[in-house]
């Protein structure tokens, strides 16, 4: 059951998407301020704390930042104690980037930002609708994905391992 591409009735799918996207986005960016943090930072965190990355350019990869970009970031959380970062001893041109206890207790202090951040955009939704709407936003990454139009983000997981495809 397709609208008709010629006089839609309503806003296209993507528009309301990016809209919403946008909306989320900055109320997400605002929760995590509050508490020290940022998106990238949190990004960063999520994925050294519950993936297996073996050294900076994994870490790029799955975060979605470009290098530059990233060792920008990498670069503050360093200084502020976030992360060290060395030489791996079996490739000195490779770095490999750990947590450090400091690290560990501002990703336990943002995951709880992030925890009562979904629960507030979440507000009256029930379980099966939260989970409905993880698979169809899943399924919509994935066409996309599909279409070469988005190859950063194809490969995306949810922290707790679901990808949303079956």
């Amino acid at each position: 059951m397709l609208r008709d591409v010629q006089k839609p009735t309503a806003a296209p799918i993507g528009v309301v998407l990016a809209k919403t996207a946008k909306s989320v986005g900055r109320a997400f960016d605002q929760a995590l301020a509050a508490d020290g943090g940022s998106q990238p930072v949190w990004q960063i965190l999520i994925t050294l704390k519950t993936r297996r990355v073996a050294n900076q350019r994994e870490l790029a990869a799955a975060v979605g930042i470009q290098g530059a970009t990233l060792t920008h970031h990498l670069n503050a959380m360093e200084s502020a104690g976030l992360i060290t970062r060395r030489r791996d001893p079996d490739n000195r041109r490779v770095h490999v980037v750990e947590l450090t206890d400091e690290g560990e207790t501002v990703f336990h202090r943002l995951a709880k930002a992030a925890i009562a951040h979904d629960k507030r955009i979440l507000a009256g939704f029930s379980d099966e609708e939260i989970t409905t709407l993880a698979g169809l936003l899943s399924r919509l990454a994935a066409n996309v994905a599909a279409d070469g139009i988005d190859q950063e983000n194809s490969d995306w997981t949810h922290p707790n391992g679901d990808s949303g495809q079956d």
